[in-house]
């Protein structure tokens, strides 16, 4: 039996946790939060993430969740559809949303199940311990001590895991600044179910109807712009020059009732390295994603497939090679992902902040439509299934 301690109980560490602990190993689950709700979590499950679940056996935990499938992805240019591709895309499984905290919750509760985990909620990790050159635990804030054969660090961008482990990391490709915005429901039936993409006067944003049957709304910002200090009945009238008319409606109509603006900044970026002596980066610890096409779930939930096959059976002196390994099978997903990400939100700007070619696109919807169609579909295979071979070989879990 190893002993692990995973730092952070989101997608990555919760899931990992579970399957160490599954294969009989002691593990301690850190997390400095006592609950998971957030303001802003990705909760669309690609099928390259449905996958990852499905090969950890945890199916039927998926689907008792309350879940909504995605009916399909849509582009608009000066409020006129250019082009619509319904769900799945030719995928076994659609894009399905999930809210995070559910998902989160129920890890949880089959991980507890599990007699070698130890769950601390609300306890940050202070710092790493070193035994010479080896990282050989954690201390908590409260002055606990953890001794672990392995640290494994999934505690998100900002991770002190990794600054404490003076891991440097690098930015790949300009960051995102965004404003999220929640209209409560109900909505009305006839509400569109697909991801929306608006394009229109300079303005980029998004629309979906979320897991809980929440609109969810994001408004792109120039890199380094202010907040608009509005009101919400000035931001629905800002959006309705964005949205199609029903919609831009709606959001007017009920502005007042509109939760947010929350500013997010994301900027994407690789570790230089994953690993060293006794540690282990995960998630976006390691690689910190753009929210395009919510890659940050589905990509932490395929790093911990892969790092349980490799940790599971490794004896204890084999526990920094396995962590090798683990970097070796991942990096070249998560480069394409995030390179993939990069040329999605370089299209978008393009198209944005470029009044000519929208009035171009707007005007030929009718003919210019599946051409861009077949232009966006093709970039989408890869971010939806995943790489080939990214995964270990081996059965899915019954």
């Amino acid at each position: 039996m190893n002993r692990f301690v995973v730092v952070g109980a989101g997608p990555a560490g919760l899931s990992l946790a579970l399957q160490l602990a599954q294969a009989g190993h002691s593990v301690h689950l850190v997390e400095a939060s006592r609950q998971f709700s957030r303001a802003f979590r990705g909760d669309a499950l690609m099928p390259c993430g449905q996958e990852a679940l499905a090969r950890m056996g945890l199916l039927p935990l998926l689907s008792a969740l309350p879940q909504r499938p995605l009916t399909g992805w849509s582009v608009w240019v000066n409020q006129r559809r250019l082009f619509s591709v319904a769900e799945p895309m030719g995928s076994l499984q659609p894009c399905r949303l999930v809210t995070q905290q559910a998902l989160l919750e129920a890890l949880l509760h089959q991980a507890l199940q599990e007699p070698t985990l130890h769950w601390h909620p609300g306890q940050a990790v202070k710092a790493l311990r070193r035994k010479g050159q080896r990282i050989s635990g954690v201390q908590l804030a409260d002055g606990t001590a953890l001794d672990a054969d392995l640290v494994v660090g999934c505690d998100g961008r900002n991770s002190l895991v990794r600054r404490d482990a003076e891991i440097p990391m690098g930015e790949r490709g300009q960051g995102l600044e965004l404003l999220w915005f929640e209209l409560p429901g109900p909505l009305p039936t006839e509400l569109d179910g697909s991801f929306n993409t608006h394009l229109a006067g300079g303005a980029l944003g998004s629309s979906c109807v979320g897991a809980s049957g929440e609109l969810q709304l994001a408004w792109l910002l120039s890199k380094g712009s202010p907040t608009p200090p509005q009101s919400l009945e000035a931001w629905g009238q800002t959006w309705a020059t964005l949205l199609p008319p029903p919609l831009a409606a709606l959001v007017q109509q009920r502005a007042a009732d509109l939760k947010g603006p929350l500013r997010v900044s994301v900027q994407v970026g690789m570790a230089e390295r994953w690993h060293q002596p006794g540690l282990l980066l995960l998630g976006d610890a390691a690689h910190p994603m753009s929210p395009v096409r919510a890659q940050g779930i589905n990509m932490a939930l395929r790093d911990s497939l892969v790092a349980a096959h490799w940790l599971s059976g490794a004896r204890t002196d084999q526990l920094d090679q396995a962590a090798a390994a683990v970097e070796q099978q991942r990096r070249p997903e998560i480069t394409r992902m995030q390179a993939l990400q990069s040329a999605e939100a370089r299209q978008g700007h393009l198209v944005g902040h470029t009044a000519l070619i929208r009035s171009v696109l707007s005007a030929g919807a009718p003919w210019l439509g599946p051409i861009a169609q077949r232009v966006w579909q093709a970039r989408q295979t890869p971010l939806r299934e995943g790489l080939a071979g990214a995964l270990p070989l081996q059965r899915l879990a019954p």
